[in-house]
């Protein structure tokens, strides 16, 4: 049942995409604080992408190779299945929803939806915390319990902290961004990966493309899980990021979203596919690099999914003060850790009911026949 909901889910991610470009290919896009283009990539990248992203690969890799039911591509082209080109479809929906159609018909503004989507928000962002809390150990080798719920709890006190100012999170992301390219090239380094090898690598990867279908339907648990986790993801960042977008045409924004996220990200695991290769263990200072970047990584997602639930709820600094924000904000999300740590709550769930929160927007859209006819004040179809 839950598969078909999310072959279902598949098809209208595609027709809605195909729909919004129909309709609205040459509006131009505008949010409330336009950023550079660059800036808003890194706000997207690091904001749209979690701890797995650096952690996942290593430890996935020989499942990819051994399980049978992967055996129709290549480890590496799997890899970037669950994380590249595809599932970015997922936030060019929500972001050119929020950015345009949002400010116009405020269905998020009604109380049940507003609801919903904030305890979307607050669920999805301590599932970031949890796994960066369960892949600890993975990266530490002999961490105690007490330094691994002490450092999972200072990192998300410092995200808690950096939401509170709008400022701290361009810094953030750009710094971030800058940060992993090193991490890619520091490991490239040290996997002596060659141009040959790096090649070889990324013809492998390419056969995702070959298989591209296959990537749009569950083919596994795994993958199923993966498809929840983006959806539970996909309308609060699409919330988060809109307000950066500087003025990109509706089909830029479609083009930018499936390449220029892919791009390092099929470097990347072209680099950590040549370590899993060689079978060269990371250690020492690669591996704290690897854990610094994990950790800033999640910085930025719990700053961004901690501010966009808080002006939802209206538990902001100006209601609380700086000291009751903080406090307030980090109880709940490190109590919400736990609860993933120590009850069957699992993400599935959440991206379930995000699919749930799409249909009935959704049904609101075409209730109130403004999808296809709305007027767009500066809009600029041609």
């Amino acid at each position: 049942m839950m598969n078909m909901i999310l072959n279902i889910s598949g098809v209208a991610i595609l027709i809605i995409s195909v729909l919004i470009l129909s309709f609205y290919g040459r509006t131009v896009l505008k949010g409330k604080i336009p950023t550079p283009l660059f800036a808003f990539f890194a706000i997207l990248f690091t904001s749209g992408l979690d701890v797995g992203l650096i952690m996942f690969p290593l430890t996935e890799f020989p499942v990819f190779e051994s399980d049978p039911v992967y055996q129709f591509t290549n480890p590496l082209a799997v890899e970037f299945g669950f994380w590249g080109f595809y599932i970015w479809l997922f936030y060019f929906i929500t972001t050119f929803y929020f950015c345009l159609l949002e400010p116009r018909l405020k269905i998020f503004q009604i109380p049940l939806v507003k609801w919903a989507n904030n305890l979307i928000i607050i669920t999805t962002c301590s599932f970031t915390g949890y796994l960066f809390l369960s892949y600890l150990p993975e990266f530490i080798d002999g961490i105690q319990p007490l330094y691994q719920y002490g450092l999972v709890g200072l990192t998300l006190l410092v995200a808690v902290f950096s939401s509170t100012d709008v400022r701290y999170i361009r810094y953030l992301s750009i710094g971030s961004a800058w940060l992993f390219f090193s991490l890619i090239a520091a490991m490239w380094f040290y996997s002596e990966l060659r141009l040959t090898g790096f090649a070889s690598n990324l013809v492998q990867l390419s056969d995702y493309f070959q298989n591209l279908p296959k990537f749009i339907f569950p083919f596994s648990a795994y993958h199923a899980f993966y498809l929840y986790w983006w959806f539970a993801w996909s309308i609060m960042i699409g919330q988060f990021v809109s307000r950066f977008v500087g003025g990109l045409k509706t089909w830029q924004l479609l083009l930018a979203l499936l390449v220029i996220p892919s791009i390092p990200i099929a470097i990347w695991f072209s680099v950590l596919f040549e370590i899993y290769e060689k079978g060269i263990g990371v250690s020492g200072l690669m591996n704290s690099f690897m854990v610094l970047v994990g950790i800033v990584f999640v910085l930025n997602s719990m700053d961004s999914l901690t501010r966009l639930y808080t002006e939802g709820l209206d538990l902001t600094v100006l209601r609380f003060g700086k000291t009751g924000y903080v406090t307030l904000n980090w109880s709940m999300l490190f109590g919400l850790i736990l609860l993933y740590q120590f009850t069957p709550l699992r993400i599935e769930w959440i991206g379930l009911f995000v699919i749930f929160l799409y249909c009935v927007v959704i049904y609101l859209l075409v209730a109130r026949s403004r999808f296809f006819n709305l007027k767009i004040y500066g809009s600029s179809r041609k």
